[in-house]
C-alpha cells in the first residue's frame, strides 16, 4: 500500500463521523464509519528548500520551516527532526536514497530549491517522495515576488496535504478577527487580520468604533462587521485592499452577526425592534431587504449552508435558546438540538456535512458539532468560555476564542485564539499580539 493511501486511511479513521471510500491494492471499496480516534501522527521528513547563493538557501530553508510547521500543527503528521537525517539536502537534487530515509522512518519525503531568476522573481520548486514506494508522488513549481516566499510555503503545505490525505488543505488562508486591549469594562476592540498561522498581521480599524463580528466575502476582498459607530449598532461592509467601508442600511433597531450568503450577493442579518430580533436578508446589489423569520421570540446568529439553499439559526421560541434550520426563503423551519443546556452561534461547514455551535451547560460553556438534522452531536472542547466556532475551508478545523475568568476587580479575563480538528484531539493556540475574539476563518486564497 502506498503512502497516500495509508494516510487516506489513517485520516478517516480519526475524522468524526465521516464516511470515506479509498482504494487499495487487492481490495475492493473499504468503507470507515468511525465516530472517533486518535492515531499517531505520519512521519514525514521535510528537508531544507536548497539554494544556489546565501539568499536563496535563507530563503529555502524559511520556506521548509513554515511547511513543516503548517504540517505538524494539523496533527496528522509529524515531521521529523532534520538532526536524524542522514541524507543531505544537496544531494536529494539528484535522487533520495531511500534506503537512509527508511531508517529514520520517514514515510514521505519532501524536498525543494528557492532560486532568484534574471527578472528578480522568486522560483520555489518541490517534490513529495513515497519513501516505501521509492517513487514521487508529486512536485510543482511556483513564482512570486521574493516577498511572497511565505505564501509558496502554505500553497506546498496545502499541496502535500492534498496529496497525502485526499482532503484540500487549509494553510493558504486569513483569518479576521477582533483584536481587544483594556480594562473588562472598558475594552477597546479593533478589526485584525492575519495569516492562519498568525503571521502578517495588521490592523482594519483604529479602536475609535466598538466592532464586533466580523465575516468574510467569498471573495475575500470584503469583510461584513457590526460596528457602534457613534454609539449606534450598524452593519458595514470593508474593502480589505482599500479600507473603504460603507454602511449596508440605516435600520431604526440594533443589528447583529451579519454573514454573506455563499455566492457573496447578500447579507444575511439580525434586526431588532421593539424589543423583538428577525432575521433578515439583503440583497447587496438592490439593497433590498426581506424578513425571514416572524416570531415573538428572539431569532439571530444565521448562517448558510454552503450551497445557500437552507439557513441555521438559534432561537428561544421553544422556551429556551436552541438551534434551527429553516429554508432560505424562511419556510420549514426545524429545531435541531435536543440536549441539555443551551446552544448559540451555529455556523453551517463548508461541506455541508455538520454545523457547528456553543453550548452553555451547568455554569461552562463548549464548542460542539452535529448533524444538519440535529443527530451525531459531539462536544470538542470546554472552557470558562468558549464561543464564536469558524470553519476552516476544508471543513476539517474549527477556529475559537476561549476567554480566561477575571477577578473580583476585574483584573484578567484575557482572550485568545483556538483551533481545533474534528476528532477534539489536537487543540492548538494561534498566537496574536493583543487579546483576541470573535475570529472568522476565510476561504481559500485564489
Amino acid at each position: 500500500m502506498t503512502v497516500a493511501k495509508r494516510t487516506r486511511t489513517w485520516l478517516a479513521i480519526i475524522t468524526f463521523a465521516v464516511t470515506a471510500m479509498l482504494s487499495m491494492p487487492s481490495l475492493a471499496e473499504l468503507r470507515i464509519d468511525i465516530t472517533r480516534g486518535h492515531m499517531q501522527p505520519l512521519p514525514i521528513a521535510i528537508t531544507d528548500f536548497g539554494g544556489s547563493t546565501p539568499q536563496e538557501a535563507a530563503i529555502g530553508r524559511d520556506i521548509s520551516k513554515v511547511v513543516s510547521a503548517d504540517l505538524e500543527r494539523s496533527g496528522l503528521f509529524k515531521p521529523i527532526d532534520p538532526r536524524a537525517f542522514i541524507q543531505a539536502a544537496a544531494s536529494l537534487q539528484v535522487q533520495p536514497r531511500f534506503a537512509d530515509w527508511k531508517l529514520i522512518n520517514a514515510q514521505a519525503l519532501a524536498n525543494g530549491r528557492a532560486e532568484i531568476t534574471q527578472d528578480g522573481r522568486l522560483r520555489v520548486e518541490f517534490r513529495l517522495w513515497d519513501v516505501f514506494a521509492e517513487q514521487q508522488m508529486t512536485g510543482q513549481a511556483f513564482t512570486t515576488s521574493p516577498q511572497g516566499w511565505r505564501r509558496v510555503a502554505h500553497l506546498i503545505a496545502d499541496a502535500i496535504y492534498k496529496r497525502m490525505t485526499g482532503e484540500s488543505g487549509y494553510f493558504d488562508t486569513q483569518v479576521v478577527y477582533v483584536a481587544e486591549t483594556g480594562p473588562q469594562n472598558k475594552r477597546v476592540k479593533r478589526l485584525a487580520i492575519m495569516d492562519q498561522d498568525g503571521e502578517n498581521h495588521k490592523f482594519l480599524t483604529d479602536g475609535t468604533d466598538l466592532v464586533l463580528t466580523p465575516r468574510f466575502s467569498p471573495t475575500l476582498r470584503e469583510i461584513t462587521y457590526l460596528s457602534y459607530s457613534k454609539g449606534s449598532p450598524r452593519v458595514y461592509v470593508l474593502q480589505i485592499d482599500t479600507g473603504r467601508r460603507e454602511i449596508l442600511g440605516d435600520y431604526p433597531g440594533m443589528t447583529f452577526a451579519p454573514r454573506f450568503s455563499p455566492d457573496g450577493n447578500k447579507v444575511i442579518m439580525s434586526l431588532a425592534t421593539d424589543g423583538n430580533s428577525e432575521i433578515y436578508e439583503m440583497d447587496l446589489r438592490t439593497r433590498r431587504s426581506v424578513r425571514l423569520t416572524d416570531h415573538p421570540s428572539i431569532d439571530t446568529s444565521p448562517s448558510y449552508s454552503p450551497d445557500g439553499s437552507r439557513i441555521t439559526f438559534n432561537s428561544d421560541r421553544g422556551g429556551t435558546q436552541q438551534i434551527y434550520v429553516m429554508n432560505s426563503d424562511g419556510s420549514n423551519v426545524q429545531r435541531i438540538s435536543f440536549g441539555d443546556g443551551r446552544y448559540a452561534t451555529p455556523v453551517w461547514s463548508p461541506r455541508g456535512d455538520l454545523i457547528a455551535f456553543t453550548k452553555i451547560h451547568a455554569g461552562e460553556f463548549f464548542i460542539g458539532v452535529m448533524r444538519p438534522d440535529g443527530s451525531g452531536e459531539r462536544l470538542l472542547t470546554k472552557g470558562f468560555i468558549v464561543e464564536s466556532p469558524t470553519w476552516a475551508p476544508n471543513g476539517r478545523v474549527l477556529m475559537f476564542f476561549r476567554q480566561q475568568p477575571a477577578d473580583t476587580r476585574g483584573r484578567g479575563g484575557s482572550s485568545a485564539l483556538y483551533s481545533i480538528d474534528l476528532t477534539g484531539q489536537n487543540e492548538r493556540q494561534v498566537v496574536t499580539p493583543l487579546d483576541a475574539s470573535d475570529p472568522a476563518w476565510s476561504p481559500l486564497i485564489p
